[in-house]
């Protein structure tokens, strides 16, 4: 049937997200989930709006949602756009921010949807390799380019990024806009968007499918100067007015008001990602260091592909990603404690 099909469609290379298994039982380490739910005040918000008033369009604009983001960091709704999850906000700004003359930079190892959108909206970009620790070096930035793209903390390998390299990115680039995508960073990180306001160049992205355990109900946002949300909006307006629906907007507005219950849960991330990276170096693992909600491992003597199947049949699932440079490294997701040492067990036996 492709003879129906646009002439730019058999060129594309979509994006492949990690497997969501069917089986029951499993420990599922593989698409850093949170293993705490959502917050009880975003369950009750939402449950509140399954009424009669789902007949009506939501507000197409989110104010309830963008208003809560503005309070929560301290800037205007004016500088925040939400959308139906990052992906989507990312992929806005690839269409209305990157189509530029010059290539589109971004790291070698990256969240691997940026050449996707780059094929999908024909935008030149050049991949810039990370150091032989796996880290961004801003010098090799330096050079001719329409904008600069990446995860702080990078995923998949979990390395941050500090602000006063970012600051160092954004005042040499003062004529393309730096996109930090910070998926993972309310698990170890400083966010950027204490930036905006000095630098009109900057835009930053967040989900709330990590940090705030809402990946299933799809929301993400971006801050950034009024100019660059404006183009945002252009390109939303001209693609799905209504990318938000009536839960969606409740329950993302209440989850950001529940601080307290956001902070704990962060940190229970975070004290049972320091027990595994301890557990995994104890079993001879090289862990790089991770400000993520996902540790990036590998074992000198262990072949990560044997691993990652030796661990599937006991029913502990993790990602290897066949990729030059890291193809001996496994992504693995922090679960509750009791997952963590499922992990942990069923590595030993291996």
């Amino acid at each position: 049937m492709s003879k129906f099909w646009s002439p730019f469609v058999k060129n594309l290379v979509p994006y492949v997200p990690g497997e969501q298994p069917k089986l029951a039982k499993l420990v599922k380490l593989n698409t850093n989930e949170n293993p705490y739910g959502p917050s009880p005040k975003a369950i009750a918000a939402m449950q509140a709006e399954l009424n009669d008033n789902l007949r009506l369009y939501p507000d197409p604009n989110g104010e309830r949602l963008k208003q809560a983001v503005a309070e929560y960091y301290g800037v205007t709704p004016a500088q925040v756009f939400v959308g139906n999850g990052s992906d989507e906000v990312l992929a806005h700004a690839f269409h209305g921010l990157f189509q530029h003359d010059k290539p589109l930079l971004f790291p070698d190892i990256s969240y691997s949807f940026y050449p996707v959108y780059c094929g999908l909206y024909g935008i030149a970009c050049e991949q810039i390799a990370l150091d032989e620790q796996f880290q961004i070096r801003v010098a090799d930035y330096a050079r001719p380019n329409g904008g600069i793209v990446f995860p702080n903390p990078n995923a998949p390998t979990g390395c941050l990024l500090a602000l006063d390299a970012i600051e160092q990115l954004l005042k040499a680039n003062p004529d393309s806009v730096v996109l930090v995508d910070e998926a993972y960073i309310d698990f170890g990180g400083a966010t950027a968007i204490s930036l905006v306001d000095q630098y009109p160049n900057l835009l930053v992205t967040q989900t709330l499918s990590k940090s705030r355990s809402l990946a299933g109900l799809r929301v993400g946002l971006a801050v950034g100067h009024p100019q660059l949300i404006e183009a945002l909006e252009r390109i939303k307006n001209s693609f799905n007015s209504y990318p938000l629906d009536r839960l969606a907007i409740a329950g993302a507005a209440a989850a950001f008001e529940d601080r307290g219950y956001f902070e704990q849960t962060c940190r229970q991330v975070i004290d049972s990602r320091e027990s595994v990276v301890a557990g995994l170096q104890a079993l001879g693992f090289e862990v790089l260091p991770s400000a993520a909600n996902f540790v990036f491992a590998r074992h000198p003597h262990k072949d990560a592909a044997n691993l990652a199947a030796g661990l599937r049949e006991q029913g502990v699932i993790v990602r290897h990603f066949k990729q030059a440079r890291i193809a001996q490294f496994l992504r693995i997701s922090i679960g509750a404690p009791e997952q963590n040492q499922a992990l942990l067990d069923a590595l030993s036996s291996l």
